[in-house]
């Protein structure tokens, strides 16, 4: 697949310092860093029925797992923002590394206390760098290349975060539900066991970004410093009817893709009869291998369509399949729900991109700012399970639904020449 990501490097090595790598190998780099917070997403899901068994929760507390991981998007991403426009996309990749490792080392002090409100304070921790991540990694992907393929670079990136998300599952169904391992007299939790060793990956990663030089890229007006400028300094973000309608896009994107998956397992328990929480982990993984390769089509397809139509085509799909779940049909609800992932795939980094073309010099805070809206992760998922708790598995499905209309709108509202991911006219010439 030809992903463009060529730019003309600015920086040029200073005294006593490397020279900076390519653009081509600088986003090879920084899409690991997608992968790596997609195989966190992916635990979570099965953390969250763990926790309901081993800790004795109700779901619509386990929904509190949801509310402290992507709280922390609301409240780091803005910090980070700000924290970049002084000192660059690589130091916020760093700081984002190094909470994250923090916050997977602190899960070993949480298993030895085996109270819900110490996993909560790690995971919060872990996801204060997942943020830094999220807002650097997205930004400096979105700047390492031409403004025209943004949407389809970043659609490409968070394909790799897809693959991590598939195996999060599988992980997590493996160790989680297996027996303490036994090591030298002592017991390990499998918490400990699955998070002590994500925090020996990110380490490593940290030692490589730090000893790389990466190549610096401006924001999307000094890329083109045609008359953009004046408009982008001269409109405040808020007034933009492309970033504003794209906060609320996100918060209910990201809502319903976290309240599918945190309610999963317990959906697939009630609607597949003979179904094992290790068995219906796995059923979340084959979801995750269709959010994975709708990932990478869908960048394939942004070549050839508009990503504001693919939006609203995905959209109206996942809201039709909410309705299937709704019904809650023995098995094919669950394959409806396993399907839904598929169409989601490309929700989040389509409405990222679209959101932030255009903004000119406030690109980098614009992205910040909608990068807090992942904070609908936090709260739908206490609303899905209060539904859920008070009515049933199957009728908290209305909120997925209502999200995928209000996702649907957003792309309709989208020109489509500015939505498109690529020009296959200025490709021809």
């Amino acid at each position: 697949m030809n992903i463009e990501v060529s730019l003309p490097e600015r920086s040029q090595a200073t005294a006593g310092k490397s020279a900076p790598i390519s653009t081509t190998f600088a986003f090879v780099l920084v899409t690991a860093l997608f992968f790596m917070w997609g195989l966190s997403h992916g635990l979570l899901d099965v953390l969250n029925h763990h926790f309901q068994e081993t800790l004795n929760i109700s779901r619509a507390k386990s929904g509190l797992i949801q509310t402290a991981y992507f709280g922390a998007y609301f409240i780091m991403a803005l910090p980070v923002g700000l924290f970049m426009e002084r000192c660059g996309y690589k130091a916020g990749i760093l700081l984002g590394l190094a909470l994250f490792a923090i916050g997977a080392l602190l899960f070993v002090p949480a298993s030895m206390a085996a109270t819900f409100g110490a996993f909560l304070i790690a995971l919060f921790v872990l996801a204060c760098g997942l943020a830094c991540l999220e807002v650097s990694a997205n930004l400096y992907a979105a700047a390492l290349g031409s403004p025209d393929k943004t949407v389809q670079r970043l659609n490409f990136a968070q394909s790799f975060n897809g693959l991590g998300v598939f195996l999060g599952p599988m992980i997590g169904g493996a160790v989680l539900y297996a027996p303490p391992l036994e090591l030298a007299g002592s017991t390990i939790a499998p918490t400990s066991l699955i998070y002590v060793s994500l925090a020996v990956l990110v380490v490593g990663l940290m030692v490589v970004f730090a000893r790389t030089a990466f190549p610096e890229v401006g924001s999307e007006v000094e890329g083109d410093e045609a008359a953009e400028a004046p408009a982008g300094e001269s409109v405040s973000l808020w007034r933009q009817k492309n970033f504003t309608f794209a906060l609320l896009a996100q918060f209910c994107n990201i809502g319903a893709y976290v309240g599918v998956g945190a309610y999963f397992i317990n959906f697939a328990l009630e609607h597949w009869q003979g179904s094992t929480p290790q068995f219906c982990s796995f059923l979340l993984s084959v979801a995750m291998i269709g959010y994975m390769i709708g990932r990478f089509s869908g960048t394939w397809l942004m070549r050839r369509i508009p990503a504001r139509n693919l939006l609203v085509f995905n959209a109206i799909a996942c809201a039709f399949l909410s309705v299937v779940a709704m019904l809650a049909v023995e098995k094919v609800s669950v394959i409806a729900m396993i399907a839904m992932y598929f169409f989601m795939s490309i929700m989040y980094p389509t409405i990222f991109g679209m959101g932030v073309q255009g903004l000119g010099r406030q690109t980098n805070r614009g992205g910040s700012i909608l990068v807090m809206a992942l904070v609908g992760a936090a709260i739908l998922p206490l609303v899905m399970g209060a539904i859920a708790d008070a009515s049933g598995m199957a009728t908290s499905f209305i909120v997925p639904f209502a999200c995928c209309v209000v996702v649907a709108l957003y792309g309709l509202s989208q020109k489509p020449a500015e939505s498109s991911a690529s020009s296959l006219a200025a490709e021809a010439e």
